[in-house]
């Protein structure tokens, strides 16, 4: 499997977990104004976390993958609207063809908007910047929505592993 085979793959089943999670938010009734929830005064709330983890996927396919995909810059305002870019974002995934996608060894040249500049290659690109971003903001917004109370367990954020499962014959 290519590194753009797994990678999409990866982000269809992470971006299926922000969508539970939302769809568990909810059902729970959850307020739009847990949106704006932070752990501590210093980090990212709810909104952007879920904001970030969804431009990881646009930036992927915007420098490998063979797509232009503007990232999102507008703050969501409700988790109608949070889970309706999760359904846009997968529908540009979809449209993306892994066969398209830069070669592994293609330079990617990526400047941080603080200045910060990286040389790396497309697999690199992916595997050591983008999916552990991915993660990191999709765990946050797990955890965020924990702490509003919501009752989510270890099987709300890897729900795609059901598909795996072995039912027992005894």
């Amino acid at each position: 499997m290519s590194y753009a085979e797994s990678a999409k793959a990866t982000f269809a089943n992470m971006l299926g977990t922000l969508d539970h999670l939302i769809d568990k938010a909810q059902s729970a009734g959850l307020a739009d104004d847990v949106l704006q929830m932070r752990l501590t005064d210093d980090m990212f709330p709810l909104e952007l976390q879920f904001r970030v983890a969804l431009n990881q996927v646009l930036l992927a396919l915007d420098q490998v993958g063979d797509r232009t995909a503007p990232l999102e810059e507008a703050p969501y305002r409700s988790l109608v609207e949070v889970r309706d870019r999760i359904a846009a974002v997968r529908a540009e995934l979809d449209r993306s063809d892994p066969d398209a996608w830069a070669a592994a060894d293609a330079p990617v040249d990526l400047t941080l908007p603080n200045g910060v500049r990286f040389l790396m290659t497309a697999e690199e690109d992916i595997r050591d910047w983008i999916l552990p971003n991915f993660y990191f903001h999709a765990t946050l917004a797990y955890a965020l929505l924990r702490a509003a109370g919501l009752p989510i367990g270890k099987m709300d954020f890897i729900p795609h592993m059901a598909g795996h499962r072995v039912l027992s014959t005894d």
